[in-house]
């Protein structure tokens, strides 16, 4: 890799919903089981009631554990995504600063978010400029001492159409091919160069350089990066980004229903090399959108498959939801237990197999923390309910077996 020189509730219930809203709707066609991914195709779910105390005990739990202490013992950074909401919420502050020690912006760092049109059009080149939002984001992770996880460069979605385009005016033809490297390479670029001239790239261990490129079925995802640039411009993307970005910054391709794509990717993964065989990337990201009936060895196997490609396999974007992509489940007493007990085994599961040098991970990044927050908010699938109130979901994560929903023995 190229060196470089070091240099809640009502607002935030319509942002949070955001957070996610470009992920992908389709129902993978090669599996049997229906995955996170189609969510938007089936039945609507039910709304859960709000659960103020999901578990009645006659004595406080004593919890001696963060999520940062625990995975800091595997040297696994504890992360989670972060908006301007939850930086202006105190409440939010201290469970963030308690809790984790890795931050990934919602939306923030996304391509709409950080490509200004004027000043395109001006400069007859993508110009990449953080907005104020964005801003206050990174300037608070420099405050609090976060790691900071880039997300993302390259994506079908929230990714504005102008781009694309001659002049930058999506009613004249698609630019050629060179064209759209040129700019692509200027806006992976600029994205490095602009957060060193603001003093933020030593912050950041990791990006996203493309983002949900596979489908199910092993095809390319169609987009408009597929269609002016062709079949190589994920390896173009992956090219580029080894040339600019600094050697500390892991470079990572990421994916939803990775179990489901798991040959697809172990494919893929070994042709972004250079002309010396050398890698181009340094891990895989799993977005990790499971259900409390998924099954467990499944996704294990998947994640030993990368893993056994010697790159990191980082899971980027975890929540546990209640029952199933076809029949979400109420966050009743039992199914909440059910949560609790899926995420110990899950947690348990991963660490062992870094324990055993199965998986090389170094952070482990959960979208959200708290129900309310959440782009699957009606699935329950985080650690605290609406109330900022520890679930089961939260003693099983940090591996406290006996608050976890287990059968008292």
């Amino acid at each position: 890799m190229k060196k470089w020189k070091l240099g809640l509730l009502t607002a935030v219930l319509a942002l949070s919903m955001t957070a996610c809203s470009a992920k992908e709707t389709a129902a993978p066609e090669a599996t049997p089981t229906p995955t996170p991914a189609a969510e938007a195709t089936a039945t609507p779910a039910p709304t859960p009631e709000p659960t103020a105390t999901p578990e009645p005990t006659k004595e406080p739990i004593v919890v001696t554990e963060t999520f940062q202490s625990l995975f800091g013992k595997y040297d696994i950074k504890a992360g989670t995504c972060l908006s301007d909401f939850m930086i202006s919420n105190k409440k939010c502050n201290q469970i963030i600063t308690e809790q984790f020690n890795s931050i990934t912006f919602e939306n923030h760092l996304k391509p709409e978010a950080v490509l200004n049109h004027q000043e395109s059009v001006a400069a007859g080149d993508l110009v990449v400029k953080f907005n104020n939002t964005t801003l206050s984001l990174l300037e608070w992770c420099k405050e609090n001492n976060m790691a900071v996880r880039g997300h993302t460069i390259i994506w079908h979605s929230q990714t504005p159409d102008w781009i694309f385009y001659e002049d930058f005016d999506t009613k004249k033809d698609l630019v050629s091919r060179d064209v759209m490297l040129a700019r692509m390479e200027s806006y992976i670029k600029q994205t490095f160069e602009k957060l060193d001239e603001l003093g933020y790239l030593e912050m950041f261990y990791a990006y996203d350089v493309v983002n949900e490129a596979w489908m199910e079925d092993g095809s390319k995802r169609d987009s408009l990066w597929l269609k002016t640039i062709g079949d190589d411009y994920l390896w173009q993307a992956f090219y580029f980004a080894d040339k600019y970005a600094p050697e500390y910054i892991d470079l990572y391709y990421n994916d939803y229903n990775e179990q489901f794509k798991t040959l697809t990717l172990y494919n893929f993964i070994q042709t972004l090399v250079d002309e010396d065989g050398n890698y181009l990337i340094d891990g895989v990201g799993f977005q990790a959108h499971l259900y409390t009936e998924d099954n467990l060895e499944t996704y294990f196997t998947t994640l030993e498959k990368i893993g056994s490609l010697g790159l990191k396999v980082c899971l980027t974007e975890l929540d546990v939801s209640l029952g199933t992509w076809q029949n979400v489940k109420m966050a009743t007493e039992d199914n909440l237990k059910a949560q609790g007990r899926y995420y110990y085994n899950l947690i348990n599961g991963i660490l062992q197999r870094v324990e055993e040098g199965k998986v090389k991970m170094d952070s482990l990044t959960v979208w959200g923390f708290a129900d309310n927050l959440s782009w699957r908010k009606e699935r329950s699938p985080l650690f605290y309910n609406m109330l900022y109130q520890p679930k089961y979901s939260f003693y099983g994560a940090l591996q406290m077996k006996e608050h976890a929903g287990f059968a008292e023995e």
